[in-house]
């Protein structure tokens, strides 16, 4: 709203110069994107300025203490540190705010919504930019910058009452005060509204439904009155940030249970599913018993049998294992049929579980979008152990990661991330490799459907094996490859430590993969 409005500028900029004169520049740096810090001193006090110039949200707010972060900082402009403040002034009929140090220095802020920026000058000529990508802010002179313009009566006649070209600074929501088609009534109603503006009367409230801030109290909801510039642009910065944070944070949160719940409800489908397809099949226990009763009329090693199928008074066709004896054909049966009972049970067990829990997910799901504040959303979500990641940290995968002929090949970075990929990302289809008999990441490669893995993939990937373990410097190096199906840990085992039980060895020369 009218944050980056002139009139509002103005005012700020007199209380800004009140404060800051004779203060000295002490710090420039930045330490989140699009945003720049800038402190200010003289003896007994510390001022900040902080700067958010993201495309959707560009707002200046002030503090008295700033914590810097120990890491990933970045120090600017380091020619204007320790210059001193002569003067802080808004420029004339413009959406920008300047603050004129010693030597001729001038820092601009220039808040033209989504073109925002922070500009330094030496005498009229741009010397800096924090946004080096708006580059014609390099092409700037400081004084083009000042709109001096004929705000009198007369001039507004000879304009034919163009409010917007004597009045460039007033936004759609105070043009649309002024109603009289009368010239000399258009004037004086344009007067009344520069008056209602100019008189230091500042309210923070909501305009469709994000925080505002505005001149006149009718415009938008829930107005709070503030007589400080200064204190009403601190007050809407703070409402519009608990916003974004709270709006960032409630998607996150709705993003992750969303993902949870159709990964529940795929689950759901696909035991009922394969639970379906247990009960269809033929009784394995039935199929054991027609066996056993007619033993006497299977032939050694038959690949099948047709018998009568005393259950429906049907004949049935009985598939058989030609290294079994006829009675071994029917224990198979009868342990198949074991198993499948306890699969059955199984399945109705974590089937219960899963629904459960995709009923918890919903509920969850409906309370978060409810929640209408940062404070209660973090305690709900503390509160139900609900910790979601950043959606991308989330998706990014934590191993050093190589594509080989088409093929992904991992590789983890220390003993718990062997953990990882090995027992969590890996699959039985996947390809193990690791260096024989000695400490090393561990390396997987990705399985492909209808693919076998080619040799020379299979040696790239051992190279890697060897070249992250303690062999890397040897000439040779013996790497175990083995299908993951046959890598198992114990519970007694140390982190990346596992057991194999059955391998191949490829030697290799250690070496980093080079696309």
């Amino acid at each position: 709203m009218l944050h980056q409005n002139y009139y509002f500028l103005k005012p700020l900029g007199e209380e800004l110069h009140k404060i800051m004169q004779e203060m000295e520049l002490a710090t420039c740096f930045t330490q989140n994107k699009d945003e720049i810090i800038l402190g200010f001193c003289k003896p007994n006090q510390d001022f900040y300025i902080r700067v958010a110039l993201q495309s959707d949200f560009a707002c200046i707010n002030t503090l008295s203490e700033f914590q810097r972060a120990k890491k990933n900082t970045l120090d600017l402009f380091d020619i204007i540190i320790g210059k001193k403040v002569l003067k802080v002034e808004a420029s004339a009929n413009d959406r920008s705010l300047a603050i004129v140090l010693e030597d001729s220095f001038t820092i601009l802020f220039k808040m033209y919504g989504n073109r925002s920026n922070v500009v330094v000058f030496q005498g009229n000529d741009v010397i800096d930019l924090f946004h080096k990508k708006l580059q014609n802010d390099w092409d700037l002179h400081l004084s083009d910058i000042p709109k001096n313009i004929e705000q009198t009566k007369e001039n507004f006649i000879r304009e034919e009452g163009n409010v917007k070209k004597i009045y460039p600074t007033l936004d759609k929501t105070l043009l649309a005060q002024i109603q009289e088609e009368d010239i000399e009534k258009k004037w004086l109603q344009t007067e009344n509204l520069i008056q209602k503006v100019t008189n230091h009367h500042f309210y923070v409230g909501v305009y469709n439904g994000l925080p505002a801030l505005h001149f006149l109290p009718d415009v938008i909801e829930e107005p709070k009155e503030y007589t400080s510039a200064l204190e009403a642009l601190n007050a809407y910065y703070y409402a519009y940030a608990r916003l974004s944070h709270l709006e960032k944070e409630q998607n996150q949160a709705v993003k992750s249970l969303q993902k949870a719940i159709d990964k529940t409800k795929n689950y759901v489908e696909k035991t009922y599913l394969k639970m379906e397809d247990l009960s269809d099949s033929h009784d394995l226990e039935k199929i054991g018993h027609i066996l056993m009763a007619n033993l006497h009329q299977i032939p050694e090693k038959a690949e099948k049998v047709v018998l009568h199928n005393f259950y429906t008074d049907k004949e049935i066709t009985i598939k058989l294992k030609t290294e079994y004896t006829p009675q071994k054909n029917a224990e198979w049966y009868y342990k198949k049929a074991k198993n499948q009972k306890i699969e059955i049970a199984k399945l109705e067990e974590n089937l219960q579980a899963r629904e459960l829990h995709l009923t918890m997910l919903q509920n969850h799901l409906q309370q978060i979008e409810t929640i209408e504040n940062i404070r209660d959303l973090r305690a709900y979500l503390k509160e139900n152990a609900l910790d979601f990641q950043d959606e991308k940290q989330a998706n990014e995968i934590p191993f050093k990661n190589y594509q080989i002929e088409g093929f992904t090949v991992l590789v983890g970075r220390n003993a718990q991330n062997n953990d990882l990929l090995t027992q969590k990302y890996a699959y039985k289809e996947d390809l193990w490799l690791h260096a024989k008999d000695v400490s090393g990441s561990h390396v997987v490669i990705k399985y492909q459907a209808g693919k076998v893995f080619p040799k020379s993939v299979i040696e790239k990937a051992a190279q890697l094996a060897a070249y992250f373990s303690k062999r890397r410097n040897e000439t040779l190096c013996p790497v175990i490859v083995t299908p993951k199906k046959f890598v198992r840990k114990t519970k007694d085992l140390d982190f990346g430590q596992v057991i194999v039980e059955k391998e191949t060895v490829v030697m290799v020369e250690p070496a980093l993969y080079q696309v």
